[in-house]
């Protein structure tokens, strides 16, 4: 006779806590103040360790998505952790870069914008959950995010460097290739936004329709058991006169 599936017991949040895709999404978070640090020194240097501070960071929210996936640990907590995560080392550092006076005005505006996007777009999320409505991410915010890092890293670097490929030498200025990226993440940025907001009032009108639709049938469940039930109590029948075979 075969064994009984085993249930897994239900993890606790403390449990969740130290799991290895929490912890490395938590290490990504520990990080963001060692980028900002070798940030704020300024020198190619410093400029060259922020970015290879960034780039683990970067890295850990590839790994810990997949060993969360690989393992069966996805939890409730690593949900809510590696969003933060992500717009913490993203907006953190473009924030951080425009205090550095790093980034043009047209650079400040567009992180601007940005951040306002991702405040709007956490709120809608949020304010669906509430309603039991579920808002899955979207290719074109996962587009913008790629972007936006690949924008930060040449920021990061900002000086001009020279590139020798033996025939001939190119000079490239890495804060105006980054801004231009920065630009190309907002326009992702805003479309995917609006694509949020247009899921997010679907998804509200459906759970509404649905829910008319549930009041409706309960309502009409109710008058057919109210219409089959007697008003008064009907005479009892006398017995028939008639004999007629």
């Amino acid at each position: 006779m075969a064994a009984p599936p085993r249930v897994r017991r239900p993890r606790s949040i403390r449990e969740d806590a130290f799991n290895l895709p929490n912890l490395l999404t938590m290490l990504r978070i520990v990080l963001i103040p060692l980028v900002l640090y070798f940030l704020a020194q300024g020198t190619p240097r410093s400029n060259f360790w922020a970015m290879v501070v960034y780039i683990v960071s970067a890295a850990t929210d590839f790994l810990d998505g997949y060993l969360a996936r690989k393992r069966g640990l996805i939890s409730v907590l690593g949900k809510f952790l590696d969003p933060l995560a992500d717009k913490l080392l993203v907006m953190g550092t473009l924030v951080f870069m425009v205090y550095l006076d790093r980034l043009p005005l047209w650079g400040a505006v567009a992180v601007i914008v940005i951040l306002g996007r991702e405040l709007t777009v956490t709120a809608l999320r949020t304010i669906a959950m509430s309603e039991g409505v579920v808002i899955a991410a979207r290719q074109g915010g996962k587009e913008k995010t790629a972007l936006q890092m690949v924008a930060i890293l040449l920021l990061i670097m900002q000086h001009r460097y020279t590139l020798d490929f033996f025939f001939f030498s190119l000079s490239a200025d890495l804060t105006e290739v980054g801004v231009t990226v920065l630009y190309l993440s907002l326009i992702f940025a805003l479309t995917s936004g609006g694509e949020y907001f247009a899921l997010f009032v679907e998804a509200v009108e459906a759970k509404e329709h649905r829910l008319r639709e549930e009041d409706a049938e309960a309502s009409s469940v109710a008058d057919a058991e109210g219409a089959g039930e007697p008003t008064t109590d009907a005479p009892a029948a006398e017995p028939s006169a008639d004999t007629s075979t």
